[in-house]
This record gives structure tokens, sequence and C-alpha cells, in this order.
């Protein structure tokens, strides 16, 4: 955010929603792509993650390439995953191509773990 616009007051406490959020990241980063040996959240393939008032979890994410053979499966695992953070209610994965997925969007620990470095 650029700091012009004030973001929404929520019914969730900051820190409580700083909590939710470094616990989310935390089991995303359990659920690991089958193909390659790096997490979901470390490959980049989670794009956004909106928590509302009530504590549900909104996700967007994408696959390394459409013809992922799990795409069917790993929305679900992403979306279990979020289910274990204390204080959400529930939680949904919305798969996206747009923008698509590049190495780029890896972190460096991804990047040093396949050797991208």
């Amino acid at each position: 955010m650029d700091g012009a616009v004030s973001p929404p007051q929520s019914a969730l406490p900051q820190a409580e929603l700083d909590r939710i959020t470094d616990d989310l990241v935390m089991q995303f980063k359990t659920v690991f792509d089958p193909e390659i040996p790096v997490d979901v959240y470390e490959l980049g393939l989670i794009y956004k993650v909106d928590i509302n008032d009530e504590g549900f979890v909104d996700i967007e994410m994408t696959l390394t390439a459409p013809g992922c053979p799990v795409a069917g499966e790993m929305p679900g695992w992403v979306e279990t995953a979020a289910r274990k953070v204390s204080g959400v209610t529930g939680a949904k994965v919305n798969l996206v191509f747009e923008p698509p997925w590049t190495p780029a969007r890896m972190s460096d620990e991804a990047k040093l773990e396949l050797n991208m470095l």
C-alpha cells in the first residue's frame, strides 16, 4: 500500500491479524509441490491472502504450470493448511493464472534450495 489510503478498520485486533498471518505463512510452508522440493510459499505460488473480520481466509494462488499433475489437489492442501491456524474459521483457495508464475517469484531460500543462485 502506498500510504495514501487508510486500511479499513478490522474487528480483529492488529496483533491478532499479525499472529494469524504469521501462522498462515508457517502452515503454507508445510505444503510442497511434489515435483519440486520447495514449499508453495517459498516458490511464490501464494499470490494473495485476505482475512475477513470473522476469520475466514480467501487465498489466491497459482501453480508452476497450468498442466501441473496436482492442480486438482494442491488448492485443497493449501486450504487444509490454512484451516489449521487458530482463529481461522474457514478458508477458500482460488486458483489463478494471471499473472503467470515465473521463477522470479521464488524467494532466495527457494532459489538456494534449487541451486538457482
